[in-house]
């Protein structure tokens, strides 16, 4: 990959070589005092790569006039905090002299031994390397990062050190390039620092990304956490006391520390649950590290006693560490003021490792020379990638399987023309088409998986190959918000069904007033403008609604009667002059049969309403049932058959909200209803019974045998889809003459 800073290169002027030269020996005093770690020898052999190294970038500049020295002594400062050996520390003093200097390998293998001159040359090749949105050139790149690692794990810990500095400095940087290299380190460095353990540089990384990614947003949230952190700090006081206290009074030592969610993770949060700053209720946290693995325990028993535990907030990554190597125990208390505050306990050893990763190995050197326990934090992960290097050929095919290991909660998928998408483990059908394009998943009939036609709740695996099948005549169905997984896809579902159930139910309020307005004698609503504006602004306050669109909502949702607000219109009309036409009057109250109290039209139903229109799911209403429409409250209206128990319960106690429905002379689609066979029990006979339905051009959208043990005779209901009853009668006799069904009838609800 180019680095950030190749490009800020330029020679500097002669007469600046004083200041110059005595800023970068300022800068190597600083990385001197962190080598106390070191042998004497081994400081001298970093001194000698020093001096090699700024003799080598004599005369270079980086963007804001500091020597281009300074640079890889930041990189190396970085490398010397984590304890790396002096082998890493002087590759990061010369990791830019091969391809920026005109160094040989050769030189450096003279000068510094082969295993140095290997690093370097590692380093050299990983800068080369640009990552590309095109997804074969991220693979190959990939590949070759991966085998630098390979030989060396200090490879790519001296990158990070390197990719760390220039976000910091990205400041001095053209702005034209904050995008590419922020998304680079978002996408690819900050995740190999997480799954390496690094876990303060992954940080780190992810929100300086997000600084120069969403400058605006990172100010503006910035503001806000400074805010609440005043606000904050007379209870992270009582509770660091309050905590301290109760493990004094135990006789525990510990040391507790503050704990803050970083800029990224908040916006993350906020921007994947859709929340406002304000509902973030898990910013602040805190540490505490005792000295042994059982005190972490014991500690867990003390803060539950101080504080009530939340339900299903407790998570022991102490006995099953996570992959990185991380252990440590999470608990969310209860705290004052009934704030919920996480709690991680860890010993001393836990929390390097937490911090340092793979790092932590170089950090325990000193005292174990030959120990290589902690670097198995960091090989196990890369060993795992080096087998798919080795198994996998295919360029694409490698990388889905090297992201499934850098992002272990995302699941990779394709489209037909190869476009990998990016989704949360356990996504379905359903999210991955919305991915690709809301209208996409709007309009989605059927998939196809691999080229097998599947469910849309079918859960993808990584390296699916998924193609959507989409009609324009298709909706959203409520039933998706049931197993869907993304955010994305949960609210243009909702959003779309929100949308639609308004329009319609518009319609239909718009409908029911307009028939209950007839039955007072006016013909038609009155404009919302023009001479009549007055007198809808009389009835918005009488109805407490916003506008006309959303009274006439309320009316088709049933939460306004329509009678009664066409009773109370048709008196505002009055008081402007419009007369009721006693003969429309008579002939409508005539034609629906109703008293003055309780007439409303007839309303006409020919399946095309949408969401303002439910069928009982307990009768099953298909056009020939006589039928009764329901408003209720909120739930738009519910239609029932004549007949139907429930509608007859409901009409006893609420009588004023049923209305008078009929079926169109033509209906638009099919209807579902329910039917039980019973059938002499024998081999075949269900898929007898459901080929005589086909054959019938019925379909089984249901099918339920009971939980009872098999018999003689046994009761098959089936729900099904007819056009109507007479279609329905063409399908009880196709299973009437079908051999082993004895009966074939409609089922019916039971009557209480």
């Amino acid at each position: 990959m180019s680095s950030v800073d190749h490009s800020a290169l330029h020679p500097a002027p002669g007469t600046d070589s004083e200041p110059v030269s005595s800023a970068a020996a300022a800068s190597f005093a600083a990385l001197e005092n962190k080598l106390e770690y070191l042998s004497a020898a081994d400081i001298e052999n970093v001194r000698q790569a020093y001096r090699f190294a700024d003799e080598a970038h004599l005369g270079q500049l980086r963007k804001n006039g500091d020597p281009y020295i300074t640079h890889p002594i930041a990189v190396a400062a970085q490398c010397a905090e984590w304890k790396l050996d002096a082998q890493a520390l002087m590759a990061a003093l010369m990791h830019d002299a091969i391809e920026d200097c005109g160094v040989t390998k050769e030189e450096l293998v003279r000068h510094f031994g082969a295993p140095v001159a290997e690093l370097v040359d590692g380093l050299t090749k990983l800068e080369k390397l640009e990552f590309d949105t095109r997804e074969q050139n991220q693979a190959e790149s990939f590949r070759k990062m991966l085998l630098a690692m390979a030989k060396d794990v200090r490879v790519i810990l001296v990158k990070l050190a390197d990719r760390t500095h220039n976000m910091r400095t990205m400041g001095d940087m053209p702005r034209a390039k904050w995008a590419r290299i922020s998304s680079e380190t978002l996408e690819i460095y900050a995740p190999i620092a997480h799954r390496l353990g690094l876990n303060f540089t992954y940080r780190e990384l992810q929100d300086l990304a997000f600084r120069h990614l969403h400058p605006w947003r990172y100010e503006v949230l910035s503001k806000a956490l400074n805010k609440s952190r005043n606000r904050r700090r007379d209870l992270i006081s009582r509770v660091e006391q309050e905590v301290q206290t109760v493990f004094d009074q135990h006789g525990m030592d510990m040391r507790i520390m503050g704990r803050e969610k970083t800029l990224f993770s908040v916006y993350r949060k906020m921007d994947s649950k859709h929340l406002s700053f304000s509902q973030v209720t898990d910013i602040y946290g805190f540490r505490i590290v005792v000295p042994d693995l059982s005190d972490c325990y014991t500690g867990l028993g003390v803060l539950h006693q101080l504080y009530k535990p939340v339900p299903g907030k407790f998570r022991d990554y102490v006995a099953i560490p996570k992959v990185n190597g991380y252990q440590s125990l999470h608990t969310t208390l209860i705290g004052p003021f009934g704030t919920n505050i996480e709690f991680q306990l860890r010993t001393h050893a836990m929390d390097v490792v937490a911090e340092s990763g793979v790092a932590a190995h170089w950090l325990y050197k000193a005292n174990e020379p030959n120990s290589d326990t902690t670097q198995r934090l960091g090989t196990q992960w890369l060993q795992s990638l080096l087998d798919i290097q080795q198994e996998t050929h295919d360029a694409a095919e490698f990388w889905d399987h090297i992201k499934i290991d850098l992002f272990p909660d995302a699941v990779y998928v394709f489209t037909p023309k190869s476009k990998i998408l990016s989704l949360p483990r356990g996504a379905t059908v359903m999210d991955f088409a919305y991915a690709i394009h809301s209208d996409v998943g709007n309009h989605t009939v059927s998939a196809r998986i691999n080229g097998e036609q599947r469910p849309l709740r079918t859960e993808l695996n990584n390296g699916d190959v998924v193609e959507i099948v989409t009609k324009d005549s298709a909706e959203p169905n409520p039933a998706w918000l049931s197993f869907v997984k993304t955010g994305r896809a949960r609210s243009k579902i909702r959003h779309h069904l929100k949308t639609a159930a308004q329009e319609q139910s518009n319609v239909l309020g718009e409908r029911m007033l307009t028939q209950a307005l007839r039955s007072e004698g006016i013909a038609a609503l009155p404009a919302e403008d023009g001479e009549y504006k007055a007198t809808w602004e009389k009835l918005l306050r009488f109805s407490s609604n916003k506008s006309r669109d959303e009274l006439l909502s309320d009316i088709g949702m049933g939460k306004r009667i329509a009678n009664m607000v066409g009773k109370k219109l048709a008196v505002l009309l009055s008081e402007t002059g419009l007369k009721p036409d006693a003969l429309l009057i008579s002939t409508e109250r005539y034609a629906s049969g109703q008293d003055d109290s309780t007439a409303q039209g007839v309303v006409t139903l020919d399946g095309s309403e949408g969401l303002s229109v439910q069928y009982g799911r307990c009768c099953k209403p298909i056009p020939g049932d006589r039928i009764v429409g329901y408003l209720g409250r909120g739930e738009g209206l519910v239609i029932h058959a004549d007949d139907c128990p429930t509608a007859r319960r409901l009409k006893s106690r609420d009588s004023e909200r049923f209305l008078e429905v009929e079926w169109a002379e033509e209906t638009v689609r099919s209807f579902d209803t329910s039917i039980v066979v019973t059938v002499s029990n024998g081999k075949g006979v269900l898929a007898r019974v459901a080929s005589a339905i086909g054959a019938a051009e019925a379909d089984i959208t249901h099918v339920d045998m009971g939980d009872d043990a098999a018999q003689t005779a046994t009761d098959i209901r089936f729900s099904i889809s007819v056009r109507d009853r007479v279609h329905l009668a063409e399908v009880l006799r196709s299973l009437k003459r079908t051999t082993s069904v004895i009966k074939a009838q409609r089922y019916k609800p039971v009557k209480h």
